[in-house]
């Protein structure tokens, strides 16, 4: 493929899981002869494990203590993260360009009260009146200010705080396809030239006794011991095992990058998002178009890292329309060795697949009772993510050769 000034380049990598924070650990993820098991935490919340957050000094990246105090944990770690990639990509003190920096954010709601909500259900088993039970709790119980410090746009409004990046600003809700929107809205704005250089990302805390009711509501949360992404099935719940994640890229047209000297770490061919029914077969039609964005891609050079929450039937749903679509590709299930990220899902794929084509990387089985030995490091990688309930979406990313 032809370079071009207005390609869309990944400079800046930000990222926390459960392995750690920054690049290294990921590095070494992504490198490892065997992957050791994943951290996951099994009692918190049992029988619902999660893959927790590392052990973060929040100074790293938001000095002053007023700030880290009047943000929830998923604030904290979305602002943290954006800090990272800032920092990667050399612009974290560049004022000129983080005042003409976009920021595309994908948030989710906030914590909720959860001692209230215990009241609530607590209460209402004691009456039947409980729309009027609700309504009383509602008006008497909740601190207005809970709303004001909740809202999902003050995550991008406490990274224009901490790390003044004050150029235009979008959030994204709606959990996985927030964060393939927001990733597919700076490619096109710096693909047709409406911008030079975006911070895109999201962050999502799985350790939150709301979250994990709110998935396991359709009965989507496995339940007792961690199982690999491929083996999970109905005899041990639902098969989604979250993890709280913080991933931020900071996107570049080509000639942005490259008039300032920046490190390119691959380049983003193509982007694009959808979502309808699944019924009939409608999810693999959906997938095998988007598919389609990675024609022109040789299998055997490929890696295709799958966002796949592990829900159990759109896992394998997914999982065999790649096999059919990318015969003889690298096929890796992130979400198995992370924990599904929701917003953070698809920013966490491109940042992984980035790291993996820039260090020539043979990236390890992560569940070898399906995934292959990597004979040889990728020159394309190919990143999904299917939403547990709805959306979907894919990029194309290749070396910057």
């Amino acid at each position: 493929m032809s370079k071009s000034d207005n390609d869309v380049v990944i400079t800046g990598v930000g990222i926390v899981t459960c392995h750690g924070v920054g690049k290294e650990p990921h590095i070494a993820l992504l490198s490892a002869a065997d992957v050791e098991p994943p951290k996951v935490e099994t009692e918190r919340f049992k029988p619902y494990p999660v893959h927790p957050m590392p052990e973060i000094d929040w100074s790293q990246q938001i000095a002053k203590r007023g700030d880290q105090r009047q943000m929830e944990n998923w604030q904290r770690l979305g602002v943290f993260a954006a800090g990272l990639a800032l920092d990667d990509a050399g612009l974290k003190d560049n004022a000129e360009a983080c005042a003409t920096m976009d920021m595309i954010v994908a948030a989710g709601g906030g914590e909720r009260d959860i001692k209230v909500d215990s009241l609530i259900v607590d209460e209402a088993l004691k009456r039947n009146d409980r729309e009027t039970l609700l309504n009383e709790k509602l008006t008497t119980e909740l601190r207005p200010t809970l709303f004001l410090a909740q809202l999902s746009n003050l995550l991008a409004g406490n990274i224009s705080i901490v790390h003044k990046v004050t150029g235009s600003s979008r959030t994204f809700m709606g959990e996985e396809a927030a964060g393939i929107s927001a990733v597919e809205t700076a490619y096109h704005r710096i693909r047709s030239g409406q911008s030079t250089h975006s911070l895109v990302g999201g962050a999502f805390v799985a350790e939150r006794a709301d979250i994990i009711l709110l998935v396991e509501g359709i009965r989507a949360h496995a339940t007792g011991s961690w199982h690999p992404l491929w083996q999970r099935s109905a005899d041990n719940g639902g098969g989604m095992i979250m993890g709280s994640v913080g991933a931020f890229l900071v996107l570049e047209s080509r000639a942005n990058a490259e008039a300032r000297g920046a490190h390119i770490y691959a380049t983003i061919d193509a982007v694009e998002g959808d979502r309808g029914s699944r019924d009939d077969g409608k999810l693999e039609q959906r997938l095998e178009r988007l598919s389609m964005l990675a024609l022109d891609a040789d299998p055997a050079q490929t890696l295709v890292f799958s966002g796949a929450s592990g829900l159990v039937d759109p896992t394998a749903r997914e999982r065999d329309v790649i096999q059919k679509t990318f015969p003889g590709a690298t096929l890796r299930g992130y979400g198995g060795v992370t924990g599904h990220g929701m917003e953070a899902q698809f920013p966490l794929g491109l940042a992984l697949a980035a790291l993996a084509l820039d260090g020539d990387l043979r990236v390890p089985s992560f569940d070898s009772s399906l995934e292959q030995p990597m004979p040889a490091p990728a020159n394309r990688a190919v990143v999904t993510t299917v939403g547990y309930t709805r959306g979907e979406g894919l990029a194309v990313l290749s070396l910057n050769a």
